[in-house]
């Protein structure tokens, strides 16, 4: 849910709730990019013996927890819907001060929710559905440090694969307008489970069905770009992060070009979570060593099997990640030797 909270608002502090009508359910609408307690009513459920069946609604981190104990809460059925998600806040405070700081928005109490758009801008919605967009390009660097949460870098489940249906936006095509809440979202199938709840949906003429999401265009390129001037990825090098982002005039100009040039539909979702999943193998790398990060055999592996498939790869075919990868590496032996 996100109901009013002090300090802000409640797109910034999700609250799990168990929804038993339709006005509770709406009631968890809308993007909320902080960390969230979602395991927290699990109890309850639990103990209540009148709740028979559960539509668990999560990010990929919860879902992943949910399903080690969902044999334990007594369920006739569950069902999973799950979201594509990345690089959270780590708290509400968090979430807020990006906004204020990092696109400059000074009254965040109309804001209703920001999300980052396949056009390379943040689309941050207003309660008059308004939008104020800024090019990532304008971003100061060092934001980074304070809004993206540390779990969020160690995750390799952008796609929140335990899910019986995932939705997102990030494999569709953005709306001619360019707005978030018009454009089309992708919907992931994984099983049976998933299968009946959107035919329960289309029946219900709840959702519409599109097109096979489709891309068009090469990421493989843009995704080592982006990887070589993430601001975590230089500051484990020691190179220079920004203080300040591009002005956003030649941000604009280069957000427009990159929408022109750059991947579409599902080859910008291949960008976005091969970016992610590159620079999240780089910091557990520096965090934690070679040995722990690449070693496929231990009972409790760091990286899922497809993460290590995109890694090995860019390993094999770009020379620029694999001298990322040392640099990275001569960066964690220094730091242990150190203490650090």
């Amino acid at each position: 849910s996100g109901d009013e909270g002090g300090g802000g608002g409640g797109w910034s502090e999700p609250v799990p709730i168990i929804a038993r009508t339709k006005e509770e359910v709406l009631r968890g609408r809308g993007v909320k990019p902080a960390l969230a307690p979602s395991l927290k009513v699990l109890d309850e459920i639990r103990d209540d013996e009148g709740i028979e069946r559960l539509l668990f609604c999560g990010v990929g981190c919860a879902v992943q927890a949910f399903r080690k104990v969902q044999d334990e809460l007594n369920l006739q059925k569950v069902y999973v819907l799950g979201t594509n998600c990345v690089d959270n806040s780590p708290t509400p405070q968090a979430a807020r001060d990006f906004l204020k700081k990092g696109v400059s928005i000074d009254n965040i109490k109309n804001v209703k929710g920001y999300e980052f758009m396949q056009d390379f801008r943040v689309h941050v919605k207003m309660s008059d559905n308004t939008y104020i967009k800024k090019p990532y390009f304008s971003l100061a660097g060092t934001i980074a440090d304070t809004a993206i949460a540390d779990s969020c870098l160690a995750c390799f489940d952008y796609t929140n694969a335990l899910a019986d249906v995932v939705v997102g936006y990030m494999g569709a095509p953005l709306d001619s307008n360019g707005e978030m809440n018009t454009s089309f979202q992708t919907l992931t199938i994984r099983n049976n489970n998933g299968e009946k709840m959107v035919q329960t949906a289309l029946e219900a003429n709840r959702i519409k069905i599109g097109n096979v999401a489709k891309g068009s265009g090469v990421h493989e390129k843009i995704t080592m770009a982006t990887v070589n001037a993430d601001s975590i990825v230089l500051k484990m090098i020691g190179g220079d992060v920004k203080e300040q982002g591009m002005p956003k005039v030649v941000g604009e100009v280069m957000a427009s070009l990159f929408r022109f040039i750059g991947p579409k539909g599902v080859n910008f979702a291949r960008y976005s979570i091969d970016y992610h999943l590159l620079r999240n193998y780089l910091h557990v790398l520096y965090e934690w060593g070679e040995e722990r990060v690449e070693d496929s055999g231990k009972e409790e592996e760091v990286m899922p099997q497809y993460a290590r498939d995109i890694v090995e790869w860019y390993l094999v075919e770009d020379d620029s990640f694999r001298e990322l990868r040392e640099k990275v590496l001569v960066a964690s032996r220094e730091k242990k030797t150190a203490g650090l």
